[in-house]
């Protein structure tokens, strides 16, 4: 079922395209990893989603066309920025607003910002935009995850989270799986488990949109190859629970691994981009084709 339906979509700022006639189709279950280097318009597409920029092209959100700032639209979507808006609010009416204006539930909030490692009721008085980055993005996960929505949207979540609260968010994440998910992200290796979908984009295009369903054929696999600058231990014994066999000085390696787990495979290698100097991924299945 589609959930938003994007044609054409344009954003201009004054002269320079930053999304250039962008065509994507989002459906009910999607969980997507949105990648691509700073500037390639990932910001800007969340933002004309959410109605905060005027744009050409249309966005259809189901079987209703959202005009800009459409109330049952925006209803539907969580969204935490990568950057915390600078709320004059205390954090007590801020989370009073996400009760009754945005339908977050009260248990919720307080099991959640628990799980983060923030206590909401020694913060309740304070000014938002006083609290440090850590525990601003701390709350504004918490009201994203407290509310029952059809997509959540983040925008480097975990950027300004300690490695404790990052696990948490993640294994909050992974729970809701009913829910559509559009995560922009310098950190594949977290979200990978995630997600179904990569989509890259570049210069406000689509270069890249990659569907693990589609790759979850009885059978198919990659297979690898992997050659280090120099012997590393740990990564070996990684490589090897992924039953890669090495040469005798432990830089290279050879194995296969099933095309689905492809994302997750690659968020592993990316934690040890700068030991590789080789790496070849070639598709074939059972019959070796």
């Amino acid at each position: 079922m589609g959930l938003i339906d994007i044609k054409g979509l344009t954003k201009r700022f004054e002269k320079r395209a930053v999304l250039d006639e962008l065509t994507l189709a989002i459906n009910a279950g999607d969980r997507i990893a949105l990648i691509g280097s700073n500037g390639a318009g990932k910001t800007t597409l969340f933002r004309c989603l959410l109605g905060q920029y005027r744009y050409q092209g249309s966005v259809q959100f189901g079987d209703d066309k959202a005009a800009r700032r459409d109330v049952s639209a925006l209803s539907r979507i969580s969204f935490v920025p990568q950057l915390p808006p600078p709320l004059r609010m205390s954090v007590g009416e801020l989370l009073s607003f996400a009760e009754r204006g945005a339908g977050a539930s009260r248990d919720a909030l307080c099991d959640i910002s628990s799980r983060m490692g923030i206590e909401l009721e020694e913060v309740r008085r304070q000014p938002f935009y006083r609290l440090s980055g850590g525990q601003k993005q701390k709350i504004l996960v918490t009201i994203a995850l407290a509310r029952q929505v059809d997509l959540m949207i983040f925008d480097e979540p975990a950027a300004n989270l300690d490695p404790a609260a990052r696990a948490v968010f993640i294994d909050l994440l992974a729970a809701r799986k009913e829910t559509s998910m559009l995560i922009a992200s310098h950190r594949l290796e977290e979200v990978a488990p995630l997600v179904n979908r990569v989509i890259e984009l570049d210069r406000g295009t689509v270069v890249l949109d990659d569907s693990v369903i589609d790759r979850l054929k009885a059978g198919a696999y990659r297979r690898c190859r992997i050659e280090l600058a120099e012997a590393h231990p740990t990564f070996g014994d990684a490589l090897a629970g992924w039953g890669f066999s090495a040469d005798q000085a432990a830089r290279s390696f050879e194995g296969q691994i099933p095309s689905g787990d492809t994302l997750r495979f690659l968020g592993l290698l990316s934690r040890y981009a700068s030991l590789i100097e080789h790496l070849s991924l070639v598709s074939h299945d059972e019959k070796g084709s």
